[in-house]
């Protein structure tokens, strides 16, 4: 189709103030702007089009042809190709600030000197801030920065020495980030970046997206980007443990015809969803919900759902509901909620007017607090439990921000659209997207093979082992032949990114991690593989580093003759942290280490390897 040559070109700030606009206007938070949504938006700055304009619009740029809705990528050429047009671009401000509970700041740092304008929810804020409030209260290394003034800017400008979301992240998934590693005292401009710099690496390794994210945005306060790095670390802790591995309990939420195999391939949120249900139904309610928005507003599933998984002796009651004004009810609700201690993330303006992200956090803490399922239930730990390899995996396709989100690593690359967009972030423009099929239906099954099959046959392009590996394996979510594709997914795009650094940007093989290794280790501390059992003990894991970045490492940390696992694995933790400080982007967990798993050895030195390369390219004060 003929278009217009667009003039506009964006640069950072504009595609990160892009983003925000778009997280603003996806209200219901899915990743994707709706019919709907893009119609209130158009109105907002004064466009009033008429419905086939507005459908003919979301069909111009729908490429992934997702029902109708526009994601980033497409809302971003919408922007790009439209503007000159429709002027959105430059009314973005106005659009925001007519949304309840959303301020607009310009600048950064609340100072507006680089002329931007970010939006903030208000409702998060404060949410954000309670949490953090109560969560880490009591500990010491937070009493400088500790209460957070939920209405005023705290949140934004006591982050700036990074210890804070170093202990958010810890406070989600525990023992992420080595407490020797952060920087506490004597916190100089160079040891705050430290920190930053750890808490980004760190929340990747979790699966949170840090792309357009780094130390520097954090150090600055920025609004938007704060309260987005903090949502994704907040959501990731309160949904890690809603799971078959958890709650055996969760079998109770089986359909007619459904096998355990099928709960498993749901997402935290829809299993949230079935759970509120299930309460519902034992309360003797007949309402349902479909989410978590629009069919809560009026608290009614609320005040049942409180009641029904509430112990009796805490006197929850379903009195809200003789309140016929929604915001007071709402109000009434929630001081139910307070009954059993989950007063948290929303308040009555958050239920009222459906801000799906937060109810969704008041509806998985209640669930962590009082999941209220048979806890008798006993299943095979092996069939549900995630491995460490599983998860390792999982979280670095996250973290690169596909979509959709991996929750399953085996059900969500079935249909192959995951797997194409890694091999994209790899080598940029390997895929032939007209290829592949991204809308399916009970009549199109068979072309999510299709798309495997594809996606094996880019695999051999890029000379990966693929041997007794067919596009069926991927689609039917063969554990053992997925990972063997994903293992040489991450290993080639670690590569890539080390290939990028180099003079004329050819491929690194394993054997030049290890050259490049041995020429910044002494003598006596070299290897020749990455199975060699010295390397179990981390000491010289730890060596290279400072090798890396003289200073990094405090050797009374250290236990340089670990010989039981307990010690060595504290070695590994340390170096783990210390990697991430110095800026490595380290997915490998310290077992990986300790167990000797040289897949994750080989990503560990290839990330340092890296980051000795980038350090290359800072100025002397930087490296320091």
């Amino acid at each position: 189709m003929a278009s217009k040559r667009s003039t506009v070109c964006l640069d950072d700030d504009q595609l990160a103030e892009l983003r925000a606009a778009f997280d603003t206007i996806d209200e219901d938070n899915n990743g994707f702007i709706t019919l709907q949504e893009l119609d209130t938006a158009l109105r907002c700055v004064n466009i009033k089009l008429p419905g086939y304009e507005i459908r003919e619009l979301i069909g111009k740029y729908d490429k992934n042809h997702q029902d109708g809705k526009l994601d980033m990528e497409e809302f971003t050429q919408l922007y790009i190709q439209e503007k000159t047009k429709r002027d959105i671009g430059t009314t973005f401000k106005k659009v925001v600030s007519t949304r309840q509970g959303v301020n607009t700041i310009g600048g950064t740092s609340y100072a507006s000197s680089e002329g931007t304008t970010h939006t903030v929810k208000q409702g998060e804020q404060v949410a954000f801030s309670d949490w953090i409030n109560r969560h880490l209260k009591d500990d010491p290394d937070l009493k400088h920065l500790l209460p957070l003034n939920a209405e005023g800017n705290d949140l934004y400008l006591k982050v700036g020495d990074g210890i804070l979301i170093c202990k958010l992240i810890n406070l989600s998934v525990p023992h992420t980030i080595d407490e020797r590693a952060i920087n506490k005292n004597n916190l100089t401009i160079y040891r705050k970046h430290e920190n930053l710099t750890l808490a980004v690496t760190s929340s990747s390794s979790i699966g949170c997206t840090t792309v357009n994210i780094g130390p520097e945005d954090l150090a600055a306060g920025k609004p938007h980007l704060v309260l987005g790095l903090m949502w994704q670390i907040i959501r990731i802790g309160l949904l890690n443990d809603i799971n078959l591995a958890h709650h055996p309990g969760l079998v109770a939420l089986l359909k007619e015809g459904e096998e355990i195999e099928d709960l498993m391939k749901l997402s935290p949120e829809q299993i949230l969803l079935r759970w509120v249900n299930y309460h519902l139904e034992r309360a003797g309610c007949d309402r349902r919900i479909s989410n978590f928005g629009e069919d809560i507003k009026d608290s009614e599933a609320y005040t049942y759902l409180l009641r029904q998984i509430s112990p009796q002796e805490r006197g929850v009651t379903l009195m809200p509901l003789q309140v016929s004004d929604h915001h007071q009810r709402a109000e009434a609700m929630l001081q139910e909620a307070d009954k059993i201690g989950c007063r948290s993330f929303v308040g009555p303006g958050d239920v009222v007017s459906g801000n799906t992200k937060l109810n969704l956090a008041f509806v998985a803490n209640l669930f962590n607090n009082y999941p209220a399922l048979d806890t008798n239930v006993v299943i095979d730990e092996v069939m549900v439990e995630e491995s460490r390899e599983e998860k390792t995996y999982r979280n670095w396709m996250n973290s690169l921000g596909v979509n959709p989100f991996v929750h399953h690593l085996y059900s969500d690359l079935t249909t192959g659209i995951v797997i194409f967009q890694l091999y994209d972030f790899i080598r940029p423009g390997i895929v032939d997207w007209n290829k592949v099929i991204r809308k399916f239906n009970k009549l199109k099954a068979s072309f999510r093979e299709k798309n495997c099959n594809y996606a094996v046959d880019l695999g051999h392009q890029f000379k990966f082992s693929l041997v007794g590996i067919s596009g069926k394996d991927i689609n039917d979510g063969n554990p053992t032949l997925t990972l063997a594709l994903v293992w040489q997914l991450m290993r080639a795009y670690t590569l890539s990114i080390l290939a990028k650094l180099t003079d004329n940007n050819r491929p690194i093989a394993d054997a030049e991690v290890i050259e490049w290794a041995n020429s910044k280790l002494k003598p006596g501390d070299r290897f020749s593989s990455f199975g060699d059992p010295r390397l179990g003990s981390g000491v010289i894991i730890l060596k290279l580093i400072e090798a890396i970045k003289p200073g990094t490492v405090n050797w009374d940390n250290v236990l340089q003759d670990a010989v039981t696992k307990e010690d060595q694995l504290a070695n590994a933790r340390y170096a783990i942290g210390l990697a991430r400080k110095i800026g490595a982007g380290v997915y490998a967990l310290p077992e990986d280490i300790v167990e000797l798993k040289q897949k994750m050895l080989m990503t560990i030195f290839a990330c340092l390897m890296t980051r000795d390369f980038k350090g290359r390219n800072l100025t002397d004060g930087e490296a320091k």
